[in-house]
Formats: structure tokens, C-alpha cells, sequence
């Protein structure tokens, strides 16, 4: 008997390469509302939370949004290049030939976002995900590179994300010119313990379930240790959904659910 068949599932909702189930919370419609700011406002944001709480796929459902005629989105998550790296994969994601100096890059890419806000009235949308791992040397040239002589109004939205550490990053006093143009900073918590069981609910839902798969202790445990972080919440209920099927339960027990807990605590 397969384990989903058992569970009533049409297929499992809680690894990575399922179909996608989206889940609506307070959180996500927040940062939904600051991401739609930003892209109206233009300038710089900021993104950040722990691992596993979300923020690729709320980057990747913002990116989704935007509509083709108005924003041209680039989506990098190449945060350990090189300063010379880092402008020649921008010059070429915006349309321009990268030069090897870095000066001519700069050029290009300036250009290339003048071109696009100017005269065909898109706006970029430079999305720099992983930003926790950049070298200082690219955060000091952000603010110069997206810099456009006189002009005081922002061509382009520039959204770094990445894990708490680029927030404390940002925080330092070398770091202050930037910082000091970030207008949208926002960071992610996770979700409370309701919307933990409306997030499990839902997901079971989505794939086709209409029979109660976990007990309330089972819940409960899992809720516990996964901390709010819905990758933690998916690791553990689709665990738990092989340990119940290997013992042969119906339904997934608190013993089950304190097993599985304890699975992934080792791992």
C-alpha cells in the first residue's frame, strides 16, 4: 500500500518537489504589501529571516507578479562573485556586453537601467538573494552604482535578502550610506502555532485529503519543534508520514510524531 494512498493523499504536499501549495498568513500578506511598495516606490529593500521561513519562494512569487511590460526582473543568487564578477553577470543580465573593466561595466550597466526607465518605461527589479555572503566591496558600490548624477529619483528597485547577518552587516558604520537608503526593510519571523495548523491544514487539503491524517498530541509535537519555520513543518509531517506508514498506523500518533522529531533532530 503506498504511503499517500494510505494517508489519502493524491500526492505528498510536504517535500520539495510536489506541486506547490501556496499558504496564505499574516506574514506572507506582509511581505507581500512591502515587496508591492517597493516595486511602486522604487530604491532599496531589504528581506531578511532565518532559513526555512520562506523568503525564496515570497521572492519568487513577487518576481512572478510583475508584469513583464512594466519590470524587468533579475534574480541572482550568485552572492560570492567577485566584485569584476559581480558587474559583468549584471551588465549581461541587463542586456549589455561585459566589458573587463570594471569601469566600462559600470557604464554599461547604468546605461542599460537608464535605457530601460527613460525611454521604454520598464523598471529593473535587481533581486540579490543569498546577500548575506557579499563581500563588502559590492555592498560599498551598490549604492554608488544605482547613483544617477543629479537625479534624485530611483530607476531601479534593488532588493538584497538574505539571513539576519546582512541586516547587522548593514548596521555597521561603513555601511551607513547604504543603509540609509534602504526604504523597505522587513524581517521574516515565522508562523505562530495557529497558523502552524492552518498551514498543515491547508497543505493537506491542496493534495486531495479529507480524512484527519495527524492527532492533535502528533500536531502539537510537531508544531513544537519545528519553531514556526514552515521547511521544518514539512520535514517533519512528511517523517512522520513514513514512520506512521511503516508502523502500519492510520493515523499519525504523538509516539509517531515524537519519533520523528527525534529523526530529525540527528540529522
Amino acid at each position: 500500500m503506498d504511503y499517500t494512498a494510505r494517508y489519502g493523499l493524491e500526492f505528498n504536499p510536504f517535500v520539495k518537489n510536489s506541486r506547490e501549495i501556496p499558504v496564505e498568513t499574516q506574514e506572507t500578506k506582509e511581505v507581500r504589501f512591502r515587496l508591492e511598495y517597493l516595486a511602486a516606490t522604487k530604491g532599496f529593500g531589504l528581506l531578511t529571516g532565518t532559513p526555512g521561513l520562506g523568503k525564496t519562494t515570497a521572492l519568487r512569487t513577487f518576481a512572478a507578479s510583475l508584469s513583464p511590460a512594466l519590470y524587468k526582473v533579475i534574480y541572482t543568487g550568485l552572492s560570492t562573485l567577485t566584485v569584476q564578477e559581480f558587474y559583468r553577470h549584471l551588465a549581461s543580465s541587463l542586456g549589455a556586453d561585459p566589458a573587463f573593466r570594471k569601469v566600462d561595466n559600470f557604464r554599461s550597466i547604468q546605461a542599460a537601467v537608464s535605457r530601460l526607465a527613460i525611454e521604454k518605461r520598464i523598471t529593473p527589479v535587481i533581486i540579490l538573494d543569498e546577500a548575506d555572503h557579499m563581500g563588502s566591496a559590492i555592498l560599498d558600490d551598490l549604492k554608488i552604482l544605482f547613483n544617477f548624477e543629479m537625479d534624485s529619483r530611483d530607476r531601479a528597485v534593488i532588493l538584497l535578502a538574505g539571513h539576519p547577518r546582512l541586516a547587522h552587516t548593514l548596521s555597521m558604520n561603513s555601511h551607513e550610506a547604504l543603509r540609509q537608503r534602504i526604504i523597505m526593510n522587513y524581517s521574516m519571523e515565522g508562523l505562530s502555532k495557529d497558523e502552524g495548523r492552518s498551514y498543515i491544514s491547508t497543505k493537506l487539503a491542496g493534495a486531495g485529503c479529507r480524512q484527519a491524517v495527524f492527532d492533535d498530541g502528533a500536531l502539537e509535537a510537531i508544531l513544537n519543534a519545528a519553531n514556526g519555520i514552515p521547511r521544518m513543518i514539512n520535514r517533519l509531517c512528511d517523517t512522520c508520514l513514513l514512520i506512521s506508514h511503516t508502523d502500519g498506523l492510520n493515523t499519525v500518533t504523538t509516539d509517531a510524531a515524537m519519533k520523528a522529531v527525534n529523526d530529525i533532530q540527528i540529522i
